[in-house]
């Protein structure tokens, strides 16, 4: 009786033993399974890391080449500012004759213009006007009944060109007889621009009481109570007037006027001294001054 039992507690721990062992393989293939997909995971992350760092290096090379590309912008825009400067510089003898009728030049473009402009400018030019060339911009058109086209001339002394134009800033028009002629210097297209859009405040700084003009490279000076600032820049330009105009403003809500204003603006434009900017053809654009 007594064996009986034992027996079949030793059968029953035998079972149990083998029921652990099966739970055990079991585990064994789950860690298999596991380590599998461990050693798989392992693997994806290092082809991520891989890619991750060729994706650094690619990013390292973009960099490099955007700041190249940034380095040529710079380089880009100095070289066409010594263009539009040299371009400037090689229109310096030119002066352009606005208002002339059409084919009034007749076929001696020459001596026309050595007459009128002697007759206009009531200057004895010793020696007499020279030219290297002359001749009317556009198309000839002997029917053309719009806007004359401009007459631009080189001018074969610099001194001559300086008269014409000095004549033109202190008299404005030139008139003889039904003959009302306007000259101008002559400037790259660039140039030209960034003067129209520096006059385009002329307006306002009058309205404001600040006294300015405009250098021949489109750099435009102003001067309020003795205090004055280049700009080469039109928006430059445009914020400072932004924050004159607050500042009047201000000060007009505070019962005070215009010209009571101490001072200019701080952040913008270059500080230049207290005394008048000289420089080769400066003017001071007076009211219904055209140029």
């Amino acid at each position: 009786m007594a064996d009986d039992t034992q027996g079949a507690t030793m059968n029953r721990i035998l079972q149990e033993i083998l029921a652990v062992n099966r739970k055990l393989e079991g585990m064994d293939s789950a860690m298999v399974a596991l380590t599998a997909e461990t050693r798989a995971m392992r693997l994806d992350i290092e082809g991520f890391q891989s890619q991750i760092s060729g994706l650094d290096q690619r990013v390292a090379t973009v960099e490099t080449q955007v700041a190249s590309w940034t380095n040529r912008d710079q380089e880009f825009l100095h070289l066409r500012s010594k263009l539009t400067d040299l371009e400037d510089r090689s229109r310096r003898n030119n002066v352009r004759l606005l208002r002339f009728p059409e084919g009034v030049e007749g076929a001696d473009t020459f001596s026309y213009l050595r007459d009128i402009l002697s007759k206009l400018t009531d200057i004895t030019f010793d020696p007499p006007l020279e030219f290297q060339r002359a001749h009317r911009l556009g198309p000839k058109r002997q029917d053309w009944h719009g806007r004359p086209h401009p007459i631009i001339v080189c001018m074969l002394r610099p001194r001559q060109a300086r008269q014409l134009l000095q004549t033109a800033r202190t008299q404005g028009p030139l008139r003889s007889g039904n003959l009302e002629i306007r000259i101008s210097a002559d400037f790259s297209k660039e140039t030209a621009e960034r003067r129209k859009a520096f006059l385009s405040f002329r307006t306002q700084l009058r309205r404001l009481d600040v006294k300015f003009g405009l250098f021949e490279q489109a750099m435009m000076w102003i001067t309020k109570n003795g205090e004055s600032l280049n700009f080469y820049d039109p928006e430059d330009r445009r914020a400072f007037l932004e924050g004159l105009q607050d500042q009047t403003q201000s000060m007009e809500m505070n019962a005070q006027t215009p010209h009571d204003i101490r001072g200019l603006p701080s952040g913008a434009g270059h500080r230049a001294p207290a005394s008048e900017p000289e420089g080769r053809f400066t003017m001071a654009p007076k009211p219904g001054e055209e140029t």
